[in-house]
């Protein structure tokens, strides 16, 4: 618990710097360089193990290979363009900016001639913009009467001499007064096109000669626009690629060559994390024999109460135990999390996200129903459950009680900082964001939506299971109905893309075009979300499900499984169908939460409203599941008396996410969140056998009608 409390000891001991005129460089503070030096030598090298790279086969392109970006559309790198393969030179990347488009000067490549007012003028790029060069010519004097009532004089001041510059509002304008004998006799001749004309009298008396000049260009006539050459504020060349309101975005002129094959771009890193989750899922669902298919619809009928009996042991309904674990689960990764594994590997994501959810609806069958097995109650007649007692007790019962003290001992102080941290700072943190944007009188006044959020969260808390299940009961059903309806709305007028849109998913998802990487690399980011947003094979949901009111702990398991369907198959997979048929993937929307509400605003204008509220509703359910999760192992390490002082830290950590940015720390905390799930799904495997068991002498009972619904 110490190591807990060093971050924010650490925030309360450091000071402001005081201000000077002119300040140098200000010294680190006393957080910052504890903040520095925790995430070099303890984020660091655990994220270097979580996150370590098991991909072993070859994964550049063939040389000469060009792939291309989302959506087809050039593929963006570290700020720079890839523009093509030039044989001997290698790739060709081009750097690209966004700047105001009032700051870029047009350049034309060659000189352009346009015919203006009867004259012909030519365009072309100077040290002083794009000028035009008007050769000496003659023009009828109508609609004038004479010369003198057809224009204006020089202004007073101009010498005659070789040539008069004459101020002019969109430049100047360069008369050649070489061949003029009569300075007078010169006018400046407005009425004949959009630009000035020097004219003096020849000896027709029906025409005027027009005295070669050189004149600025309106910006009308070579305005910025996609395509065109410009100078950027840095005096370099470059072109524009796209504009957004007074923003223009510039590809360089200048290339830099990048010699050698090129690494795939689909992001193939597959971290240890999620292999393990992957392959426990995976090998979870055959060992229990496609329990997520087969046991849907009994799920459905026990969460709708057709099993209860008030007589069962337990603290919170079935339903109100699912709504509690889905509480933690559904949220910010289901809005932000899905339009970040697009925008990484493609639509081909989305396929793999489902097929993901799919597997891990068996483990979360297998780690809720060890949850129920092993649970006990404390002496104020609390159900004390999941995996830091199955695993205690679970492998202890097969000889091997020191490794599963250990992987208990793990796994309860991993949860007890994932809740602090993830589970809480970084979701108050989330929210406070989403809502300082819509009310602004709350953007200065963070500390205040600290203390709202502190009293909504213990009002909640204090109140132990009972409450948090009850809340989550509302909160959880209302905001994922609101969240699906909307987007089944977009599908619905978008009904006619839905073809495409599935097309373009599964192409991306099983299409080898690109090479292996292409297609692994749309599969790596689709599991990976799926296994960061429902959390199947990371334990905590079956401490919710130990406190369910049943005697058959495999009913409660059956009931678990439905949490990755919803939470994955339908809310994700909703949310990536949204994005792809509205083709906001496509688009420079930005990712993650950015992608997700330019995709629903695109049918709903509204809608970002709504998500806003969504946000932290998703964030407040999330952080009273967590801390009840918390809780529970601060209890199983340190007895019945750390129940209050954890709820009073967690109130004081959930004030610190809405006023401060804590950096590593947060990081940490993920980090820990993920790290539960070696301890817990090593201790599936060894334990999967008793829940096989379990499950085949439960399904063979209710397959013979010995268990009759309500």
């Amino acid at each position: 618990m110490r190591r807990l409390l060093a971050p924010v000891a650490a925030l309360l001991l450091c000071a402001p710097a005081r201000a000077q005129d002119t300040p140098p460089a200000p010294a680190p503070s006393a957080f910052d360089r504890f903040d520095a030096a925790f995430g070099e030598w303890v984020v660091g090298p655990m994220a270097t193990v979580m996150f370590f790279d098991l991909v072993f086969w070859d994964n550049d392109l063939p040389l000469g290979t060009v792939p291309t970006g989302k959506g087809g559309g050039p593929l963006i790198k570290g700020g720079e363009e890839l523009v093509g393969f030039v044989e001997g030179q290698g790739y060709a990347w081009q750097a690209r900016s966004v700047v105001p488009a009032g700051d870029l000067i047009v350049v034309l490549p060659e000189p352009v001639d346009r015919e203006i007012g009867g004259v012909s003028v030519r365009f072309q790029s100077s040290a002083e913009g794009i000028r035009g060069s008007i050769a000496p010519t003659t023009l009828p004097l109508a609609p004038c009467a004479s010369l003198v009532g057809c224009g204006l004089g020089l202004p007073g001041g101009v010498m005659p001499g070789p040539e008069a510059r004459i101020p002019y509002p969109m430049g100047e304008i360069t008369a050649d007064l070489s061949s003029v004998e009569d300075i007078d006799q010169v006018r400046i001749l407005e009425d004949r096109g959009p630009l000035p004309l020097l004219v003096v009298p020849t000896d027709a008396a029906d025409a005027f000669r027009v005295l070669p000049a050189r004149v600025p260009a309106r910006m009308t006539l070579f305005p910025v626009a996609v395509g065109v050459q410009v100078k950027g504020p840095d005096g370099a060349g470059a072109e524009v690629v796209a504009l957004d309101d007074d923003q223009a975005t510039l590809r360089a002129q200048k290339t830099r060559y990048e010699a050698g094959p090129m690494a795939n771009p689909g992001d193939l890193a597959v971290p240890l994390v999620v292999a393990w989750l992957v392959l426990g899922a995976l090998f979870l669902t055959l060992r229990m024999a496609f329990i997520n298919l087969r046991g849907f619809g009994h799920a459905i009928r026990v969460t709708a109460g057709h099993y209860d009996d008030p007589n069962d042991p337990g603290e919170i309904s079935h339903f109100k135990a699912l709504s509690s674990a889905l509480s933690a689960t559904v949220g910010l990764g289901n809005i932000a999390g899905v339009a970040i594994a697009v925008a990484a590997g493609g639509p081909g994501a989305i396929p793999w996200m489902i097929i993901a959810g799919f597997l891990g609806m068996s483990s979360k069958f297998t780690e809720c129903t060890l949850g129920q097995v092993y649970r006990e109650k404390d002496r104020n007649g609390r159900i004390l459950g999941g995996p830091m007692m199955y695993l205690h007790r679970g492998l202890a019962e097969r000889g091997m009680g020191g490794l599963g003290r250990v992987l208990a001992v793990v796994f309860a102080v991993m949860c007890i900082g994932g809740s602090l941290g993830g589970g809480n700072m970084f979701q108050a943190n989330q929210s406070y964001v989403a809502v300082s944007q819509v009310i602004p009188a709350l953007a200065d006044a963070a500390w205040l939506y600290g203390l709202i959020m502190v009293g909504l969260v213990a009002t909640v808390i204090l109140g132990g299971i009972k409450r948090i299940g009850a809340a989550a009961g509302i909160i959880v059903p209302v905001m994922c109905g609101v969240y699906v309806m909307a987007a089944l709305w977009i599908i619905v007028v978008n009904s006619a893309h839905i073809p495409e849109a599935f097309r373009v998913m599964f192409e991306g998802a099983f299409s080898v075009k690109a090479g292996i990487g292409g297609a692994l690399g749309a599969l790596i980011q689709g599991f990976r979300r799926a296994a960061f947003s429902n959390e199947a094979g990371v334990g905590s949901a079956s401490i919710a499900h130990s406190a369910a009111a049943t005697d058959e702990p495999v009913r409660e398991g059956i009931v678990a499984l439905l949490e990755p369907f919803i939470d994955t198959i339908v809310v994700c997979t909703m949310t990536g169908l949204v994005v792809v048929i509205t083709g906001a993937y496509a688009q420079d929307t930005g990712d993650g939460v950015l992608m997700t509400s330019a995709a629903f605003a695109s049918v709903l204008p509204w809608f970002p409203l709504v998500l806003t509220f969504a946000v932290f509703m998703f964030a407040f359910s999330t952080m009273i599941s967590w801390s009840y999760y918390g809780e529970r192992c601060a209890t199983w390490l340190f007895g019945e008396r750390a129940s209050l002082p954890y709820k009073v830290l967690f109130l004081f950590c959930t004030f610190l996410g809405c006023v401060f940015k804590l950096g590593t720390v947060l990081d940490f905390s993920d980090l820990m969140i993920l790290g539960m799930a070696f301890p817990n799904i090593l201790g599936l495997f060894i334990l999967s056998g008793s829940v096989k068991q379990r499950l085949d002498d439960y399904w063979g009972r209710l397959k013979s009608g010995a268990m009759q619904a309500r």
